[in-house]
């Protein structure tokens, strides 16, 4: 019952991200943190498909996961696998016009976003690398997970801003701080523990 309703959650999580990233994000030339920022910058410079980009990317912290965290290699791979499927999936939502002004764009699209994550982390899956990632530090040190992918979040955006707009930078920023502050409420006040 508990493995059902994890993947319920991760799927729908999933949708959410796949649905923010495509909506919100790509056609505003928005850039996320983590590896999901890393495969948008790919994407933007180079037009490659970023879940797959993601996939590739991660390869080498699902090995380390492997090695040591191995309940989060498994719970991480689904989350992985899912949450790329859904951002290629959705990509044709990046060519629908959206009217509304940047800000709210960038506002609703980490509202999403950070929901997706959110629900994700809450069932110990992730979305890829840099989510993974996070989930092995906060394991490690006490740092909750939320404010350790904003850091994350906040690093790939600087390096990002090469290949992006200056002015689409600062609402970059706007757009991480709602996936930091929703991914932070949603792992502070709402835990799944499976029952034994």
């Amino acid at each position: 019952m508990y493995v059902i309703k994890k993947l319920i959650v991760i799927t729908c999580g999933s949708i959410l991200i796949g649905i923010g990233i495509n909506l919100f994000i790509i056609p505003n030339h928005l850039i996320n943190g983590g590896l999901i920022g890393v495969g948008l910058i790919i994407k933007y410079a180079f037009g490659f498909k970023p879940g797959l980009t993601i996939i590739i990317l991660s390869l080498p912290l699902y090995i380390i996961a492997w090695l040591y965290f191995r309940s989060y290699f498994y719970n991480g791979l689904h989350g992985l696998l899912i949450s790329s499927f859904f951002i290629d999936f959705f990509e044709p939502l990046s060519h629908w016009t959206n009217a509304a002004p940047l800000m709210i764009n960038s506002l609703t699209g980490g509202l999403l976003v950070g929901t997706g994550i959110g629900l994700l982390l809450i069932v110990q899956a992730s979305t890829g690398g840099g989510d993974l990632l996070a989930l092995m530090i906060a394991n490690i040190t006490a740092i909750n997970v939320g404010i350790i992918i904003f850091i994350m979040d906040t690093f790939v955006i600087l390096m990002g801003g090469y290949f992006i707009q200056e002015s689409t930078v600062v609402f970059s920023f706007l757009m991480v701080f709602m996936i930091g502050l929703t991914t932070y409420i949603l792992t502070k006040y709402f835990s799944d523990q499976p029952s034994t």
